[in-house]
């Protein structure tokens, strides 16, 4: 972290101490809160903050306690400026002779936070008086990209902050580029919880945030605020002891320490500023072994530190060996304990004496994103069982009606599964809680369904029990063993048979045996099957609710992976399709469309209400519109040649089609489909003459970016053939512009930023029923992307929104998948000549000689792992060829495709992230809730949790928290 001005007690009052105006001004230290309050900041602390109510569009004034009502004057680029050299002198990162980029963008971000920081204590000093209900949103990760423009961008100082470095000599744009992406996660799921923060704050739904922080970035990180105040101790290891009043107290064992840091997150045209909190992993002083330090055994005297620290380095470590799995459980259990310890702190502090414990659920609300965060349900109960006092009955009542659970998967490996003897040596009392919902879950099994049926029952324990392939309690055994039946002679009427009849043949006997054989039911585990919990089960049984991302998928989820609970809690289900903020994959990423849409759409209100974007659909044959569309697409299409060469040294001509699929590096994500299409279509240029490749082809450049997990060997084969056939088609002199491929290096945030405005045509090609959404797709759409793809996650609602003539569609569907498997295990499956005609292409060394018979044999073969073509590949690829030329052909027609191009984004208005934070809201409450909050004020107050390791040198583990009422 870099070195604070303020501690989190002194946070209150930088509102009125901060810099005066002069680069050459110097104060010690200590007589930082003394100096004069310069022109900048008194305006900033001279205002009112106004909150305004979504719903019912009143408005509710916070004022500043030391003020009396007066307006808040924007600040002019003259005191922006006296603010970024106030900074520059005084931070502690760099030395004070040059004011270069570095250390103009750490002053930059420094002055936008003191902004910010203002905003922030009144928002949360407001949300503290209406004590409004929280609501904590539990994620693993938190891809945030970089903040200086968005920031600057939602306080609406673009311009100031422009002028005034250009007055100090620099540019905002190469400045801003100098700051890290704060990229804490690796996908969707992180790009998902950082939408929901902007769209918290803009829809002013007050956030507060917590996570596990180191330092991540080399120069530091000028958004966090170090809490010295906000600490909890997290325990691993240790033993369970029965005391004699029969309660259990967890002891010994190793802790640590979690720290909070916080980082304001702002709304777009809003003074509400809210708050993410990270947690930063470390022990106390008097665990250092100075003894063995003297003794100079070093490495075991910080031993204690160095187990502490480890756990925020990496983010998802290989968990191949023993040691990364404990690593990953010890990041998951620090997010999930750090953040509920402060969860019940926060509950105290508003509750007064004595809390009242049956109303927390009332004003707390727990979403865990995915299954990382499963272990919040146990701990919970631990929490108010142990050390609240609570009974068992009211801590599991109380917390089935706090938290929930939002599924983001149907890939079997991602829904985790944990050794039931690790967890036993890593959270020995956890596993006891885990032992008692599972016992309550098979109670409510068996009330459900009987034990007259047991082979029924046995099927519904196999699919729901929590504990996998781990024997049934005694107490549960006792109601499955049925009284031997008696003789009941007197109840049965005697009937004269013949002893043809009583004596049963040898093979009736046999039949006889046989049949009862297979009655026989045992619920016995099976030795050669590893002993395990299953968390998703944990997350669908301790939750009040689950939601799949999209429609589609959140079908899959009640009648495939949790068919059972449907059945059984049919209520508890439901569907959320996810969105993206507007502000950043817009409005400040294509500032160029951005003026477009506003212009054509007479406001500028289409960034907050995306519904004005379908306004843009009665314009679409325009020929002025679609003039100006296609000269922003172009300026775009500019900028990503530029970054092309600058990050690869591969030059692309901009008036070629740019073929976008930037995404997590996964085989069911299907970037082998994509290249093997393209390795199909070089292929066939090279078998034609120059004049018959020109008048059948567009131009194309095809634009790879994503990053593959550490050991996930699979995905970086498929790396290494993108690149190689990227090497052999852009060096060859025959095919020139008409083909170019080229991978994107260190894919992030960032990098989108610049690629997506800048795209035409946008790959979302998973195997149908495997993508749990997407969002991507919804960034391209929004830009006026037109997709390719499945019928698979959020596509389907994006086809319907935008129309089926403006996208483009092939490949099996969702409920033909199976089928197809299975008559690929059964020698069924035919390829079609033109893949086998890729693969032997591929298997002739045209594009080096890389060894690729294990990728191409992954596409082969009816079983075995890693073979049989599990992601149908092969199936899905005549149809994705035939559909790559309708591509081409509609691309030809320049306003064909400019008009598609602009119904996409006239359509994508559904996509945004304030759309489903307000259906996320609705979901949490009752009408009479609502209707009784809303006549105070009908605000959210998120809170919500975000567990991330980030970078690869320094990483921080994150859990944010979102306050939502």
């Amino acid at each position: 972290m870099s070195t604070l001005q303020f501690s989190a007690a002194q946070s209150s009052s930088v509102s009125c101490s901060t810099f005066v105006s002069g680069f050459n001004y110097r104060a010690s230290r200590s007589n930082l809160f003394l100096v004069r309050t310069p022109r900048f900041f008194n305006r900033l602390a001279r205002r009112n903050l106004s909150v305004k109510n979504i719903a019912s569009d009143r408005r509710q004034e916070l004022k500043d306690p030391s003020v009396h009502g007066e307006e808040t004057p924007e600040p002019d680029s003259a005191s922006i400026a006296a603010s970024i050299q106030y900074h520059a002198e005084f931070t502690p990162l760099f030395s004070p002779e040059h004011f270069d980029l570095p250390k103009a963008f750490v002053a930059t971000a420094e002055s936008v936070r003191d902004s910010l920081i203002i905003n922030w204590n009144a928002t949360y000093k407001y949300y503290e008086k209406m004590n409004v209900k929280q609501a904590y949103y539990l994620s693993m990760e938190y891809l945030q990209g970089r903040a200086l423009l968005n920031a600057i961008g939602n306080l609406e100082l673009s311009g100031a902050y422009a002028d005034a470095l250009r007055k100090l000599g620099h540019e905002l744009e190469n400045v801003a580029g100098h700051e890290p992406d704060a990229a804490l996660g690796n996908g969707g799921l992180g790009r998902l919880a950082s939408c929901f923060l902007d769209s918290l704050a803009t829809l002013n739904y007050p956030a507060w945030g917590e996570e596990v922080a180191e330092n991540w970035l080399e120069m530091g990180n000028p958004w966090e605020i170090v809490r010295n105040d906000v600490s909890y101790s997290v325990k691993f290891y240790g033993e369970v002891i029965s005391k004699p009043d029969g309660s259990k107290e967890w002891t010994g064992g190793e802790n640590i320490t979690a720290v909070a840091y916080d980082v304001p997150i702002p709304g777009y045209k809003t003074k509400t500023t809210i708050n993410l909190r990270l947690w930063s992993t470390k022990v106390a002083p008097n665990e250092f072994d100075l003894r063995a330090y003297n003794d100079g055994d070093h490495a075991k005297a910080c031993a204690a530190l160095k187990n502490a620290e480890k756990i925020c380095y990496i983010l998802y470590p290989g968990d191949e060996s023993i040691e990364g799995k404990i690593l990953r459980l010890k990041q998951q259990y620090t997010l999930c304990s750090a953040s509920l310890q402060d969860i019940i702190a926060h509950f105290e502090k508003r509750s007064g004496k004595p809390v009242n414990w049956e109303k927390f659920p009332e004003k707390v609300a727990v979403q865990m994103n995915d299954t990382h965060p499963t272990l919040c349900i146990p701990e919970l109960i631990r929490i108010l069982i142990d050390l609240k006092g609570l009974s068992w009955k009211e801590s599991w009542d109380i917390t089935q009606r706090t938290v929930a659970y939002t599924n983001h998967t149907v890939l079997p490996e991602a829904l985790e599964k944990w050794s039931l003897d690790l967890l036993q040596e890593l959270l020995p009392r956890h596993v006891e809680i885990i032992r008692m919902i599972d016992e309550e879950l098979i109670r409510t099994i068996i009330a459900e369904y009987g034990t007259e049926n047991l082979n029924l029952l046995q099927h519904k324990l196999k699919q729901m029990r929590i504990l996998d392939n781990i024997e049934l309690p005694d107490s549960v055994l006792e109601l499955l063993v049925k009284p031997e039946e008696s003789s009941a002679v007197d109840s049965i009427e005697e009937v004269e048979v013949s002893d043809e009849e009583t004596e049963p043949t040898d093979e009736e006997q046999s039949e006889e045996q046989e049949t009862k054989a297979k009655d026989v039911v045992t619920f016995e585990p099976d030795p050669n099957l590893p002993k395990t919990v299953r968390m998703a089960n944990l997350c669908v049984v301790g939750g009040s609710a689950v939601n799949g991302v999209a429609e589609i998928h959140s079908e899959i989820v009640k009648n495939e992976v949790f068919n059972e609970f449907y059945k059984m809690w049919p209520e508890k289900f439901q569907n959320k399709t996810n969105g993206v903020t507007p502000r950043r994959w817009i409005r400040f990423c294509n500032p160029v469309l951005s003026e477009i849409i506003t212009k054509w759409t007479g406001t500028d209100d289409w960034v907050l209400n995306t519904e004005k974007l379908s306004t843009l659909a009665k314009f679409s044959d325009n020929e002025d519109l679609q003039s100006e569309w296609r000269e922003a697409k172009r300026i775009n299409k500019i900028k990503v040649a530029d970054f092309i060469k600058e990050k690869t040294g591969y030059i692309v001509n901009p008036d070629a089609m740019f073929d976008v699929q930037v995404k997590r590096m996964h085989e069911y994500k299907r970037q082998l489909l994509n290249i093997m299409g393209i390795v199909y279509r070089y292929k066939k240029m090279k078998e034609m003459s120059p004049e018959e490749r020109k008048a059948r082809y567009v131009p194309r450049v095809c634009i790879f970016g994503g990053k593959a997990f550490a050991t996930y060997v699979q995905a970086k084969r498929i790396v290494k053939f993108i690149t190689d056939v990227g090497t052999t088609v852009n060096h060859d002199a025959d095919i020139g512009d008409l083909l170019k491929v080229v991978f994107v290096p260190d894919y992030n945030v960032s990098v989108a930023e610049v690629l997506i405005p800048g795209s035409e045509l946008s790959q979302h090609i998973s195997t149908a029923g495997m993508e749990a959404s997407g969002t991507s797709n919804m960034k391209f759409a929004m830009n006026g992307c037109i997709l390719i793809g499945t019928l698979d996650g959020a596509n389907v609602e994006i086809r319907q929104e935008v129309g089926e003539d403006n996208f483009f569609l092939f490949g099996a569907e969702a409920h033909e998948i199976a089928g197809l498997r299975k008559e690929r295990a059964e020698g069924k499956f035919i390829p079609d000549p033109r893949f086998e005609e890729v693969k032997a292409f591929v298997r002739n060394g045209v594009f080096g000689h890389y060894n690729y018979e294990e990728l191409m044999g992954s596409l082969e073969g009816n079983e075995g792992y890693g073979r049989a073509d599990y992601f149908l590949v092969g199936k899905d690829f005549p149809s994705y060829v035939e559909c790559q030329e309708k591509v081409d052909e509609a691309y030809k027609d320049q306003k064909r495709w400019t008009k598609m191009s602009i119904l996409n984004t006239a359509g994508s208005y559904k996509f945004s992230s304030d759309r489903t934070i307000r259906e996320a809201r609705g979901a949490n409450y009752t009408d009479e809730t609502m209707a009784a909050e809303d006549q105070e004020l009908n605000i959210t107050a998120w809170m919500a949790s975000f567990m991330c390791l980030q970078n690869q040198r320094k990483h921080q583990a994150v859990c944010g928290q979102l306050s939502n009422n």
